[in-house]
Parts: C-alpha cells; sequence; structure tokens
C-alpha cells in the first residue's frame, strides 16, 4: 500500500496518542485501539497488532533522554576513571525482579489477551473500574503518610509485588503505568517515586514486549511499513518528552484524581457508543 497524505496523518495522530497516554495512568493501548476504531489505519490486522505495542519505543527513547542521568550507573570521575554508582546498580536490580510476572505472564496470555480481550466492551470497563481504584486510592492517601518517598528506600518485596499489579496492565484499558501506579501507592510509595518507578519499569518491558511482537509478526518489513513505524515512534518520542516533564511537575503538587475522572468519563462515553451503535 502506497502512503498518502491522509495515511500519514492517522499514523502521526497515533504517534501523538501514544506519547500521551502512555505515561498517564489512562492506557495508551485502550486509546490506540479506540482511536483505531474511528480513523481505521489502512494496514493489515496483523501489522496494526504489532506496531501498537513497538510504536512505544518512541516513547521509550524518551525516557531515556529525559532520566538519562538517573538511569546510567556507569560514570566518569577525575581524571576520567569510570565508577558504578551502586544505588543505580540495586534500583536496576529491582526492576528486574518487578519485570518477572510481567514477562510470565505476557508469555503464557498474550495470545489469549489478542483474541478476547481486544475490545471496546473490555476497554471501556477497564478504564471505568481502574478510574474508581484510583479514586479512590486517592482519597485513602489523603490522610495516609507515604513509607517509600525516594527509590532507593524501596525494597525488593515492594518491586515484586508492584510487578504484580504490573500484569494487570495485559488487559486493554488497564494502563501500563497505570497498574505500576495503582500498585506503587497501595504498597505506601509516593506519587513522584511511583512515576519514576514506572519509567524505569517501561524501558525492559517496552522493549521485551516490542521484542515479543516483532518475532512474532516476522522481519519481512516493506518499505511501507517500515515508514509507518518510523512515523509513529517519531511521533511518539517528541509528544512523550513533553508529557512526561508535565507528569512529574504534575504531581509535585496535585494527586492523581483528575485522571480517575477522565477514566470514568471515558468508559463511560465508549458503553454509550456500543449502546448507541445500530445493529448490524
Amino acid at each position: 500500500m502506497a502512503l498518502n497524505f491522509i495515511e500519514i496523518m492517522k499514523v502521526i495522530l497515533l504517534g501523538i496518542v501514544e506519547g500521551v497516554t502512555e505515561w498517564l495512568p489512562i492506557s495508551s493501548t485502550g486509546h490506540m485501539l479506540l482511536v483505531d476504531a474511528f480513523i481505521q489505519l489502512n494496514m493489515s490486522e496483523v501489522f496494526k497488532e504489532m506496531f501498537f505495542v513497538v510504536i512505544q519505543l518512541g516513547a521509550i527513547l524518551a525516557v531515556l533522554v529525559t532520566f538519562w542521568n538517573k538511569m546510567m550507573p556507569l560514570g566518569f570521575n577525575e581524571p576520567r576513571k569510570p565508577v558504578v554508582d551502586r544505588e543505580i546498580v540495586l534500583l536496576w536490580l529491582k526492576v528486574c525482579v518487578a519485570c518477572i510476572p510481567g514477562a510470565l505472564a505476557s508469555v503464557f496470555f498474550d495470545d489469549a489477551v489478542e483474541a478476547y480481550l481486544k475490545t471496546p466492551m473490555v476497554i471501556a470497563a477497564a478504564l471505568i473500574f481502574y478510574g474508581i481504584v484510583l479514586l479512590l486510592i486517592e482519597s485513602r492517601n489523603q490522610h495516609r503518610a507515604f513509607v517509600v518517598c525516594d527509590l532507593s528506600g524501596m525494597s525488593f518485596r515492594t518491586a515484586l509485588m508492584i510487578g504484580f499489579f504490573q500484569v494487570l496492565s495485559l488487559i486493554p484499558g488497564t494502563s501500563r503505568s497505570g497498574a505500576t501506579i495503582i500498585g506503587a501507592l497501595l504498597m505506601g510509595v509516593s506519587r513522584y517515586s511511583a512515576a519514576e518507578f514506572t519509567f524505569f519499569l517501561a524501558v525492559p518491558v517496552m522493549f521485551g514486549l516490542s521484542a515479543l511482537k516483532i518475532m512474532k509478526f516476522g522481519m519481512a518489513f516493506n518499505r511501507t511499513e517500515i515508514v509507518v513505524l518510523g512515523i509513529g515512534m517519531a511521533s511518539a518520542f517528541s509528544v512523550s518528552l513533553l508529557v512526561i516533564r508535565f507528569l512529574m511537575n504534575y504531581i509535585k503538587t496535585h494527586d492523581l484524581k483528575i485522571f480517575g475522572w477522565y477514566r470514568i468519563a471515558l468508559g463511560m462515553f465508549v458503553l454509550l457508543s456500543i449502546l448507541m451503535k445500530p445493529a448490524a
């Protein structure tokens, strides 16, 4: 298929949606599937299944650019001798522990999710349910002190428990960042540290999921598919740079209730759209 202006605009829009929704607790995959239901990207279903995951690599590059100094354990002192930051190494070990539940769940349940759960009804239900959960957690946290206010104080047990919550994000509409943040908040981690851990955890998770999707799709990309992936990732990267900075500044002085209300409103809109759709 030759790309025309309209198709390029669709890809850019999907990249923007990915960049905005990946880091906010509102479900990037859910939004991508809902947007595609309206604009219908003119590519094969097999390619789109892979595209909706691999496009996230653009968002991940934005994380690496933004948090490079906090994520890179190897540095240099005078006179240019390599130094390993032990705290960052420990943090990456905690990230590895947190990745285990999600990695196992993806291997065993990814095909089932693709076959049965990527529907507007499931997305709407997940948006509403976890929106309510987020509101309840934030209401409780108004009268509760955070136990972990810095990632260096996070235990391996806490990291593993957050990893179990991340398994929930396999369900479309849940949100990977949302599941991580909800789990972290329940474990007594501050909002700022929960968001930071989300960024750390997203790096191996998204690289792993992208590799899995690419292997399932195969490496026989045609020129159009390569261009579509490139445009989508570039759009996601550019927008993610802005959204990450916005989120980290926002949660310094605000709770996350606005995202809970947004999820509920969007989920209700999707449900109404389903109910009002004429029968075939």
